[in-house]
């Protein structure tokens, strides 16, 4: 019997965030195998909107990182063609992330995995700029162990911040986005943290479940060489297979001039090294999930963290282009309950986490 839970999330996916209709090319891809249930659902209900072809896959971690370690530079670089001509022809992605080890590529070459990642960055460009995409999580013991939950708490904590009705959530975000389009100047103040930066003109985009599940964010973009000051991201970040629990960047005119996590200096710099717009941000955001209170160890959640701001380093959004172009977009989350303070053009829009500007508080958590 299919978890009622996973049948209302296929339902979402298909019908409100993807709106699947006849005639569709659908591509469905599951990293890991532990999310075959909700892969099934979706398919099912792909096919019975009338979709023309639904394209699966199961990726498995564990070959990848095999390939990362064992692959040659001409094999890394080898271009897989008919990836790209399959995702032309698509209208809708999905993809699913259900690893049982979030770890399985902390020692894999790193070398190989930053040169991947630039080769494919075609086939995620198509994704991104021409089909209706989505991405989400399946709950998998890894990940309740990385939340330190029991699988049935993660379950539970996973479909809570899912299964939401996000058409009400969308109503709520829109005077975020009004008052952010309307905003010059940002400036966040907190521990070890000092930044300004200019937003001005900036389109500010609603995230309410159309492309991330869990979703719940509003973001836009820096002007790119606005950013002054320090900022240090106290929330656990994976990124490439590694962990870094603490990262402090230093900022000028836009610019990453310095950036440190202990113990991981080098590896950090490395991908900051990735190509020019690396060490500048293409991403700014306000999590605003009202069932994400705290981080797990998955970006995917953690970015959505009500009371939490985010950036990303790298590449930006066609959506809002600040003219940031990259390889990576590596989103980094910075906690501010109980510490923090946002203001836009000097007024304090909110602080420890909740909103005080009184057109705002509609948000808040109950």
């Amino acid at each position: 019997m299919v978890d009622p839970r996973v049948s209302q999330l296929a339902k979402i996916i298909i019908q409100y965030s993807t709106r699947v209709k006849r005639g569709d090319i659908v591509v469905i891809n599951s990293s890991g195998t532990e999310a075959v249930p909700l892969l099934k659902e979706l398919h099912k209900l792909a096919l019975q909107k009338g979709a023309r072809y639904v394209e699966y896959s199961i990726s498995v971690p564990d070959i990848s990182r095999d390939f990362y370690n064992l692959a040659t530079k001409e094999q890394v670089s080898f271009f897989p063609q008919h990836e790209l001509d399959l995702m032309k022809k698509a209208t809708v992605y999905i993809g699913i992330a259900a690893a049982d080890n979030s770890m399985v590529l902390a020692n894999a070459r790193q070398e190989n995995m930053v040169l991947y990642t630039k080769m494919m960055k075609p086939i995620s460009d198509e994704r991104v700029k021409h089909t209706r995409w989505l991405v989400t999580r399946f709950p998998t013991h890894s990940a309740a162990q990385d939340a330190k939950m029991s699988l049935e708490e993660f379950e539970s904590f996973l479909f809570s911040a899912c299964n939401i009705n996000w058409q009400k959530e969308a109503i709520k975000q829109e005077e975020l986005k009004r008052l952010m389009e309307r905003t010059e100047e940002v400036k966040l103040v907190a521990s070890d943290t000092s930044l300004t930066f200019s937003i001005k003109g900036m389109p500010a985009i609603k995230c309410c479940g159309r492309q991330n599940m869990p979703d719940g964010e509003v973001f836009t973009a820096p002007i790119k060489d606005s950013i002054d000051g320090h900022i240090t991201f106290n929330c656990p970040t994976i990124y490439q297979g590694k962990e870094y629990t603490t990262i402090r960047l230093k900022f000028k005119k836009g610019k990453i001039v310095d950036a440190a996590s202990p113990g991981k200096d080098k590896e950090l710099n490395k991908v900051l090294d990735t190509d020019e717009g690396a060490r500048y941000v293409g991403e700014f955001s306000l999590g605003v999930n009202p069932s994400i209170q705290f981080p797990i160890r998955n970006i995917l959640f953690d970015e959505k963290i009500f009371g939490s701001i985010h950036m990303a380093m790298g590449n930006c959004y066609d959506e809002c282009n600040n003219g940031n172009n990259s390889a990576i977009h590596w989103d980094m989350v910075k906690l501010l309950k109980g510490d923090g303070k946002i203001f836009f053009n000097g007024k304090l829009i909110q602080k420890d986490g909740r909103f005080v500007h009184p057109k705002l508080t509609s948000l808040n958590p109950k």
